[in-house]
């Protein structure tokens, strides 16, 4: 996964941020999904996109450290 390497941590970690949160009004998308969730209406399929659409920054950014821990050696 090299073009994963190439992403600076910093501009991973900031994408990552920015679309936990986006959008901030009236509130976060993932805040609102974690309801519909709770109560059972996440199920259209756009929904269900949405919530893996502001979670794939930070999956990717758990994705960089873990490799980068393989890579150093450590379990």
């Amino acid at each position: 996964m090299r073009w994963l390497q190439r992403i600076p941590y910093p501009l991973l970690m900031f994408v990552a941020l920015f679309m936990l949160g986006a959008p901030y009004a009236p509130e976060p998308h993932l805040l609102e999904k974690a309801r519909m969730l709770m109560e059972g209406r996440l199920t259209r399929p756009l929904d269900i996109f949405d919530v893996f659409w502001h979670l794939l920054p930070a999956l990717l950014l758990g994705l960089k450290f873990a490799l980068a821990r393989k890579a150093a050696g450590k379990p």
